[in-house]
């Protein structure tokens, strides 16, 4: 990897230039993962500007680009309209979801080759503690440069790694090597690549708190750490005037997780014709409420909310939620669940007209393995009986295909309106 200019010499990506004993922390994190998927099974994408978009038409957004389209300005969660103006000739892929999961359970199965202690952010990226993998595996930097050549060699995928002591500089290093790259940063020159950084590049400065710290006259980070902290603390508040005080000085305790933190889950999606029609609005609820039941099921976890997200043709968008009696993961209960409040909003009289996007979620997740099950008289639609069709559809999806077994409703669908 090169030295931009905002990179000190002497941090590096050769583990044999540096004293890399300390940076136990990796940073991993897959270069533009659903588009290189895409590519690995059709290398004739490969070096052309190409996208995974959704909705299959000019109304969805950009999930995934090859790096060859991020050089036009497409960025992933633009809108395929703009992304297709930026880019005219651009090679528009549908996206795959599954097989994305299969590669990315590929994927952290070889984290976990490396190290028990993995704590995934995403399908795509994690933090691994290399710490205790010495003895078999070396220091930080050799452990680095052999996942990402095991990751290339045996899943034809490329990935960017950062290493450092700390969590906030690890992820902070391989955004700095992307693409395919890797950045060792030991605990004392870290301070030497964050000072001249801007205030973006800490955690938590979005727009609004980047305005505000500029209108004290602080646009880097070494300029935030030379600021006496009472004064950040008055400013932005007593928390978040600390955390950034302290991630300016390169501090950042958190060690790596193997818990998960996921704190929801969740499917939606953007019509190619916006509707009101309640037949399609609840064809399309039932698909979501499928999608994010089974997702659930998958990762072992229940919700004890499930809430709904409509967002109308002006693009004003309205949630509603409703907390259940009993964590759930089944799709009968977040279908019947989510197309109560669906009913409910739009017999309030506050919102009507035309939907552009309808979204499912399962949230305040806990582990199924800790849910207590209570069985009721006259619980027919949320009883064992539910659940073990469920699991059987489950069963013949993971082997036939998403399409393989879906409710009559789904089965033939009119035009949409």
């Amino acid at each position: 990897m090169s030295h931009s200019a905002g990179i000190p010499r002497h941090v590096t990506a050769d583990p044999q230039a540096v004293d890399d004993r300390e940076c136990s922390i990796l940073h991993v994190d897959m270069d533009a993962f659903f588009a290189m998927v895409e590519v690995r099974r059709r290398p004739e994408l490969r070096g052309r500007p190409m996208m995974v978009a959704g909705a299959g038409d000019r109304r969805g957004v950009v999930l995934s680009a090859s790096y060859e389209a991020r050089v036009s300005g497409v960025r992933s969660a633009m809108p395929t309209s703009a992304a297709l103006a930026l880019c005219p000739g651009i090679v528009v892929v549908p996206p795959d979801h599954g097989a994305y999961a299969q590669a990315s359970r590929a994927v952290m199965s070889m984290f976990a080759d490396v190290t028990p202690l993995v704590e995934p952010l995403s399908v795509d990226e994690a933090f691994l503690d290399v710490a205790g993998a010495g003895r078999r595996s070396g220091r930080p930097g050799s452990i680095a440069v052999a996942l990402r050549a095991r990751l290339s060699r045996e899943l034809g995928l490329t990935a960017t790694v950062g290493a450092a002591s700390t969590k906030f500089v690890a992820k902070l290093a391989s955004s700095l090597a992307k693409p395919d790259g890797l950045l060792i940063v030991p605990p004392a020159q870290a301070l030497d690549l964050l000072h001249p950084l801007p205030v973006r590049a800490l955690w938590g400065v979005g727009p609004r708190t980047a305005g505000r710290l500029a209108s004290m006259g602080l646009s880097t980070v070494g300029e935030i750490a030379g600021m006496e902290l009472p004064l950040l603390v008055g400013a932005l508040g007593k928390a978040a005037g600390v955390r950034l005080h302290d991630l300016a000085w390169g501090r950042d305790p958190r060690p790596v997780l193997t818990e998960s933190t996921e704190v929801s889950i969740g499917a939606e999606s953007t019509f190619a014709v916006d509707s009101a029609d309640p037949a399609f609005l609840g064809r399309e609820l039932l698909t979501l409420a499928e999608r994010t039941a089974r997702r659930a099921r998958q990762a072992g976890l229940r919700g004890r909310t499930v809430s709904i997200k409509v967002r109308y043709e002006d693009f004003t968008t309205v949630t509603r939620s409703v907390t259940l009696s009993a964590p759930t993961d089944l799709s009968h209960t977040v279908y019947s669940t989510a197309r109560e409040l669906l009913r409910r909003l739009r017999a309030s009289g506050g919102r009507g007209g035309r939907v552009r996007l309808l979204g499912v979620r399962l949230e305040g997740l806990v582990r199924s393995d800790e849910v207590v099950e209570q069985l009721e008289l006259g619980a027919g639609d949320s009883g064992p009986g539910w659940r073990e069709a469920e699991t059987a559809v489950d069963r013949a999806i993971a082997r036939f295909g998403v399409r393989a077994i879906r409710p009559a409703a789904l089965v033939e669908r009119p035009e949409r309106p």
